[in-house]
Parts: C-alpha cells; structure tokens; sequence
C-alpha cells in the first residue's frame, strides 16, 4: 500500500515541503531514496526501537521511501517521526485518513520520545502558505511555530500521542500564542546598561551618534580602556525591535536551532561576539550544507569584533561585500541561498601589538614601524566601511571612584529612537533603506545638503586628512545622524566638524 506524508526542508531560510512516499509491497528490504544524508538513512534504526518500544513494529516486508523531489538533498534526523508516520499507515497498522493534510516532523528517541529540531518557523510558514491543516512537532519547538497564526500547531514528547490522534482521534493540546502580546512581554530591558559605565562621556556620545544612525564603529585604545563594556551595552540603547524585525531575526535563529524552547520569539537585538579564531565561512556562512554564519546571525542586531586586527585578513575581507549590500549569497553548483546580514559592526583594537600608544608611563612600548605592521593587518577598504573611528582613554581614578551614577541607557534610548523616528519618515518611500548608515549616494545628495561654510570645512578636511570618496559620504552620513539627534533641518559646521574628528584613523600623524 502506497501512502504520503509530508514533511520540510529548510535552505537558507526558506522551507521546501518534502513529500515522503512510503510503499509496503511482498518481498523483503527497506530502500530509502531521495537523496538522504547519513543521518536520515540511519533513522529506520531509531524508528525500529521507537515503534518497538511503543507496541508496534517495521513490517518485514519490502518497504520503499521515496523522498520527493528526489534531486534535493535532504539532512539532519528531523524526518524520524514523518517516516515512522509513513510506515504505520502504509502497513495498516494504524487508520490514518487524515495524515495528508498535517506537515509532521520531528527526531525519535529510541523509547518514542521526541528530540527538538531546527526550523521550526519558516517550515510553520510554509505550511500555512500550502494549506496544510495543522503542523505537528516536538514540544520544545511548538512556541516557535505557534508565532504563524492561522495554522494549528500541536506540540508532542511522544509518538504514541501521535499515533492516538490519527488512529484513535484523540485530541492533542493545541499551541496558541498571541504573537503581539508575546512579543511585547518580551521586551524586558537587557542586563548592560550605560550608567555602569564612569567617565568615558565622549565615548558614550559616540555610541549614541552610532546607535540613533546604525553606523559602524571602531574602538581605539589600550588594554582596560573600557572598549569591551562598551560594546556590550550599545544593544541596551538601539531602538526596540518591530515586530516584523523580530520575526525575521526569529526566523535566522531558528534555522541554526538557536531559539529557546521558553520563548516563541525573539525580542532582543541579538549581539554576536565570536572569537579572532574565527573560520571566513563561520563568519559569514556556507559550508556543506549551507548555515548562517556569524554575521547573519547579527541580523538586526550588533556584531562585536574583539581585537580586530588578531582576526585573520582573509576573514576580515569577506566582511566588505556584506557591510555594503546587508545580505551574503552563498552559491554552489546546484542553488543559491541568501542570508540577510543588516548588522551594526562594532569593533575594537589597540593601537600597537604592546596594547598601549604614546604613554611614557607603559612598561612595554612598540616602534612606530611595528605599530604600522600592526595597524596594516586591517585593510583600507575595510576600514572605510566603518563611519565612526573614535579613541577610547583610560578612565582617571577620579572617576573610576565616582559613586554617582551616569546616564542612563533608558535616557539615551529615548533619544535614539526619536532620531530614527525623523530617519523613519524621512525614508518612508524606501524599501531597502530605514536609516542613515543605508544611504545610497543618491540619498546622501539629496538628504545631506551642505551650505557653503561647512562645504569648505570639509574641503578642507578632505585634503588634509587624504580622505577617499568612500570616507567623505561617511562623514556626511555621521553628520545627518548628528543633526537629527539634535532635531536639526539642515546640517551645519558644527555637525561636519564632529562628525570629522570621528575619522581617527584617517588622521595623519595618528602614529605619532
């Protein structure tokens, strides 16, 4: 007997329903084709035990799986629980009439219970846009599905509860969640906050500058500066996540299986630290079977570069493409996949291999020439791509010492989001592009008009500071963010002198 149950495929961060065709006929032998993994061509073990365990049994006949379309590789356990499905109706060893109309998927443990899997959003998607009636899943992955209304979702710990509900119409619990009200129960405030930080009050205003205009920033100074408890706190003051952010980075996490079992969504800018031993394809993503990396998976939030020069140069220059297109393409002979990668880059460095630069007081001091070998293992190309070069001090004891407490990230905030709120407007009719780090040259033109004493300000800076073209849009991307914090129309000197002294790097004589 010929029976059909569906299950999913994820690629990139789209699903691809999977027809899994199970035939029972005289003879003997289990065939499993369709291009399967490992993993999967190992599962009729894990369903043998599971049925076993569970008063049922692999009919010793001959079974053939076909897994439709059979040119698409399919991976991962996640189709233990579609094939276990398949085989107990294909045998009639269960009544199933309605198996059809459900999208099934889940990992067996050898007793029938059910492990989690990776996906669980977008596959929800999918078969709420087929059609499909409901979408039966593990429970630890049910919250996450459960985000699609429209669709019935029904978490499950053991197959038995799945066999019951197609053999003997026994009900399961479905999972319902009000995504609005989840989403805003969500939003409780991150653990860093800015007032933790002393002194550092030109730092902060950077910070503040990068936040309200997405811009990337790189963080200059000695070891114990301060660059590190910086970074950490800047998610504390972007502006809170929309819904559809929240989804779309949900989405990416799920793909990776990185969302938790307790929550449906993610409400949280995600803030991603990996480490300067970091592979060019973790960071950005691929391999094998193609999984976001590292910078995808800082969608809509802050991806934090530690010691950026310790990373290597080849993993460094993949960035480049990403920071200016906000998605990375993964090709291989036989498809495509896109990541979205719409990230802040915050990155910090000491200024020579000794970590400390012009102090007398240091113990350990570099030459300038090893300083310049240090500096050149970041590229040019890279660093114009960073809008905010800004050097970060060592906080007097004075301050260190200080008992009050400073400004808050609630008070910065506030001011943050009502500068995206002018950005919000001001690019109402643009698709791609929501703040001012996204500017197109285009928009940069029309939206950062100079009159004549600040055109010569920056004239003279430009020619100065040996400034690129790439470097002179960045200043005039900073200075828009400045003024729209401040309310500003138009911008003026003030903001095109400031925006200026954030290009350190530029600078000559920064050497010394």
């Amino acid at each position: 007997m010929l029976k059909k149950v569906f299950g999913s495929a994820v690629f990139g961060v789209e699903a691809t329903t999977i027809t899994v065709e199970v035939n029972v006929d005289s003879g003997i032998g289990y065939h499993l084709v369709g291009l399967p993994d490992n993993a999967i061509k190992e599962s009729n073990y894990r369903i043998a035990a599971a049925l076993q365990n569970n008063g049922y049994k692999i009919p010793g006949k001959k079974i053939t799986i076909n897994m439709a379309p059979a040119d698409l590789r399919k991976e991962g356990s996640a189709y233990d629980l579609t094939l276990a499905m398949g085989i107990l109706a294909a045998s009639k060893q269960i009544q199933a009439e309605d198996l059809e109309n459900y999208l099934i998927m889940g990992e067996l443990s050898l007793d029938g219970s059910l492990q989690p899997i990776k996906g669980a959003l977008p596959i929800a998607i999918k078969a709420l846009e087929e059609g499909y009636k409901g979408f039966i899943l593990p429970n630890q992955n049910a919250k996450e599905a459960a985000i699609v209304d429209g669709l019935e979702v029904y978490g499950v710990d053991n197959i038995k509860q799945v066999i019951d509900f197609f053999d003997e119409g026994e009900a399961l619990d479905q999972t319902i969640i009000d995504t609005k009200e989840e989403f805003s129960k969500s939003l409780n405030f991150p653990e860093f906050d800015f007032s933790d930080v002393k002194g550092q009050e030109s730092i902060k205003r950077c910070m503040e500058i990068a936040a309200a205009g997405g811009h990337n920033i790189i963080l200059i100074g000695p070891p114990g500066a301060g660059k590190t408890m910086l970074a950490k706190r800047l998610p504390s003051i972007l502006p809170p996540m929309t819904l559809n952010e929240a989804l779309e980075t949900t989405k990416i996490h799920s793909v990776v299986g990185r969302v938790k079992s307790n929550t449906g969504i993610m409400a949280q800018r995600p803030f991603r630290s990996p480490h300067h031993t970091i592979s060019n394809v973790a960071l950005v993503g691929g391999g094998s079977y193609p999984q976001p990396g590292e910078i995808s998976m800082s969608h809509n939030g802050v991806l934090f570069l530690d010691e950026l020069p310790e990373f290597k140069r080849e993993v460094l220059e993949v960035m480049r493409q990403p920071l200016e297109d906000r998605e990375v393409t993964i090709s291989r002979a036989k498809f495509t996949v896109t990541y979205p990668s719409s990230f802040m880059l915050v990155a910090s460095m000491n200024p020579s291999p000794s970590g400390y630069f012009n102090d007398p007081d240091s113990p350990i001091t570099s030459s300038p020439a090893e300083m310049q070998r240090y500096l050149s293992k970041v590229s040019g190309p890279l660093l114009d791509r960073i809008d905010i070069h800004i050097e970060v001090t060592p906080v007097p004891f004075e301050k260190l010492s200080d008992t009050r407490k400073g400004e808050s990230s609630v008070e910065i905030r506030e001011r943050v989001t009502k500068a995206r709120e002018i950005q919000t407007e001001r690019f109402t009719s643009s698709e791609s592009v929501h703040y001012n780090a996204q500017m197109n040259t285009k928009q940069i033109r029309k939206h950062c008009e100079l009159d004549e004493a600040s055109k010569g300000l920056l004239k003279t800076a430009m020619e100065r500071l040996n400034l690129s073209a790439r470097a002179y849009d960045r200043i005039l991307k900073v200075s828009r963010t400045i003024a729209d914090l401040e309310q500003a129309t138009n911008i003026d000197g003030s903001h095109i002198s400031e925006a200026i002294q954030y290009r350190s790097l530029d600078r000559e004589g920064w050497l010394g």
